[in-house]
């Protein structure tokens, strides 16, 4: 019987969860420097969730979310992006009331999509993400970039894009929209199936599209900025001006919509140009959803937000080299000769990890040259040696394997010997 794992997911072993640790500790550590705090939210929304908040005309409602029927009928998907499912939180616990706003909030989360699994692009997929609702200052959409861009500069990574656009607001995008079903209808049968739907629903993510992407067309398309009204050309231009004061790059691209229909105003995305990257160079993405709060039934809020890969992520740390700090020694391993000393080694096992003590034992009853080279694989910083003999007198060897120094400790004094030798004291 071969069962393997479905097509488009992956086990995360203990050797690779390490690094996850890693960089998800750092990221937290980063949201706490930025006020940030945790959400979670169900792995399975209503459907109605994604269909109404992402958009109908979407790749990810028509084509990619996982969708299912329960017992008593309730249409259902599992979870495809974190935005939509933590704006359904946010109207549902009526955050929108609390004291202290925006509500700036993060989240690691796993997504599914149904799409063609490639280097970095898992039907499950992981996601770190934030999200701020209560505000339209531009100064929080600089700030969200920052965030992004401080994760990613502060493990390690140097070879960063920032891309950025404006998609302006209700006015202007009707004005440009307007523009742009004017300017490919007569290009329309040259179009692939899903440009020419999308002509009709929500043209803009036509400038999106990577089959046509090389049409006469998309090269004379109108730009979004050149019908940016008064009030949404004032707002870009303070976007990057606190970029400008963070010290923070950036390039304007017109063309930049991303993919999910809530998005106004700002959007941006960051690249990796690391060498032998791939062909998919996006980390992250996000931009400025006004009005989706509204569609899921809240009050009128604000709110941007982006979401990026952990496993782009992973994938730009190793294109660049970077090497992730893993910590695979052992504090203590105990040694154990003899059949009546195995009830004194567990105890010691548990009085070591109660007091903050790292130790293993060994438990397949091998003799002591093969529990010796476990403790060598396990890369143990000491050795605890406990025989039949050591037992009658109440004693255990301790050996410290950098140096091979051994010295012979009263039980009674083990935990507090061992505190000094690995946590000084405490």
């Amino acid at each position: 019987m071969n069962i393997k794992a479905p097509r488009g997911t992956v086990d995360i072993l203990p050797k690779d969860a390490q690094k996850w640790q890693y960089v998800e500790d750092k990221i937290k550590g980063i949201c706490d420097k930025f006020h940030y705090e945790e959400i979670r939210t169900p792995l399975f929304e209503h459907t109605e969730v994604f269909s109404r908040g992402v958009g109908d005309s979407t790749d990810i409602v028509q084509k990619e979310m996982y969708t299912f029927e329960d017992r008593g009928g309730r249409s259902l998907t599992l979870r495809p992006e974190g935005t939509a499912a933590v704006t359904r939180a946010f109207v549902q616990n009526k955050l929108y009331g609390e004291a202290n706003q925006p509500v700036k909030l993060f989240y690691f989360m796993q997504m599914f999509r149904y799409e063609r699994p490639q280097a970095g692009r898992m039907r499950q997929l992981n996601q770190f993400g934030v999200e701020v609702l209560g505000s339209a200052d531009p100064a929080v959409d600089a700030e969200v970039i920052d965030l992004a861009m401080t994760v990613y500069q502060s493990l390690g990574l140097t070879s960063l894009k920032l891309v950025i656009n404006s998609l302006g607001d209700v006015e202007s995008r009707k004005s440009h929209r307007d523009a742009l079903v004017k300017h490919f209808t007569p290009h329309k049968e040259e179009l692939c199936k899903d440009c020419q739907s999308r002509l009709e629903q929500n043209p803009m993510r036509i400038l999106d599209c990577k089959v046509d992407r090389d049409h006469s067309a998309m090269k004379t398309a109108p730009s979004i900025l050149d019908y940016l009204n008064e009030e949404s050309s004032t707002y870009f231009e303070k976007v990057k001006n606190y970029l400008d004061l963070m010290g923070i790059s950036y390039e304007v691209d017109p063309n930049l919509v991303r993919g999910l229909d809530y998005y106004n105003h700002t959007a941006f995305e960051i690249m990796s140009e690391a060498e032998g990257f791939g062909a998919i160079t996006t980390l992250a993405g996000g931009g400025r959803y006004n009005g989706l709060v509204e569609q899921l039934g809240g009050p009128a809020t604000p709110g941007i937000g982006f979401g990026m890969g952990i496993e782009r992520l992973l994938m730009a740390l190793d294109a660049e080299s970077v090497e992730i700090p893993v910590e695979d020694d052992l504090d203590c391993f105990i040694v154990s000769v003899g059949e009546a000393t195995k009830s004194e080694v567990v105890r010691i096992t548990h009085d070591l990890r109660q007091h903050g003590i790292q130790v293993d034992q060994d438990y397949q009853g091998r003799k002591i040259k093969a529990q010796f080279k476990a403790a060598d694989r396990y890369k143990a910083k000491y050795v605890l040696v406990l025989g039949e003999e050591e037992l009658e007198k109440q004693v255990i060897n301790v050996k410290e394997m950098a140096t091979g120094e051994q010295v012979e400790a009263p039980l009674d004094q083990l935990i507090n010997l061992m505190k000094e030798k690995l946590l000084g004291g405490k």
